[in-house]
């Protein structure tokens, strides 16, 4: 079974549109939706419709921190710089679409994989996986051979040996990756609608349950229309220009 693994995006029409292209022309079995669909971008609405839609095609949707954080009493701590686009995001959406998008699951299992937003260590408080002690500490409290998060708005590639010893790759776009069966792992694929490591294009990833192979991209998208639309809401400056460098 093929996985198509998307995460962070963050009410970007025009990225999750591209992505969604690419995804179906390189073809999958069931879309893994890992979290954070809106906030930051001018499209919340049309953002949390199409992971509605997602999900009633049978995909896999867990919530992000962004997503809990339309919760009044949510475990989200969100930074003082986040509140005026969240203030602005909770202004579009209607009691019904929050109410879905909060009562999302934290977790899921596919086969082998076990997805959360953030981590599976402690998914309800939000901890990046910066590092390998944290994907250590994921894989650690997992069974799974294979672990799949977000949040971090970057592609990165963990690995844990049975002796204990963690290590980590560089992934390289459309170079498909296999993963040794001797190793557990912890992917990220990025960030579809915010990437942060300086490219502008969306990231995505496929996972391939049956041969045990990630393959990373990256999809180029108008994301000088997306920018655009975040400063034609009235939304912070500094999101556009995360948009325009990648940053």
């Amino acid at each position: 079974m093929k996985l198509a693994l998307l995460s962070d995006l963050h009410a970007n029409r025009q990225a999750t549109e591209a992505v969604w292209a690419h995804a179906q022309e390189q073809g999958f079995d069931k879309a893994v939706l890992l979290g954070d669909y809106i906030d930051y971008g001018a499209d919340p609405v049309w953002t949390l419709e199409f992971v509605r839609q997602r999900q009633r095609e049978g995909a896999v949707v867990v919530r992000g921190n962004h997503d809990d954080a339309l919760n009044p009493n949510t475990t989200s701590q969100m930074a003082s710089h986040v509140m005026p686009s969240l203030a602005w995001t909770l202004a579009q959406l209607s009691d019904e679409q929050r109410a879905w998008i909060t009562a999302l699951p934290l977790t899921a299992e596919i086969g082998p994989c076990l997805v959360a937003h953030a981590n599976v260590h402690d998914p309800a408080h939000w901890e990046y996986v910066q590092g390998r002690m944290e994907a250590a500490r994921s894989l650690f409290a997992s069974s799974h051979q294979f672990v799949f998060c977000g949040h971090m708005h970057q592609p990165c590639l963990y690995h844990l040996s049975n002796t204990g010893k963690s290590g980590d790759f560089s992934p390289v776009t459309n170079v498909p990756i296999s993963l040794s069966p001797a190793r557990r792992w912890l992917a990220i694929p990025g960030s579809v609608g915010q990437p942060r490591d300086g490219n502008p294009a969306a990231c995505y990833a496929i996972f391939d349950t049956d041969t045990s192979t990630l393959t990373f991209h990256r999809v180029p998208y108008d994301h000088e229309t997306a920018a655009q639309r975040v400063r034609e809401a009235g939304l912070p400056n500094a999101l556009a220009e995360r948009l325009i460098h990648g940053t």
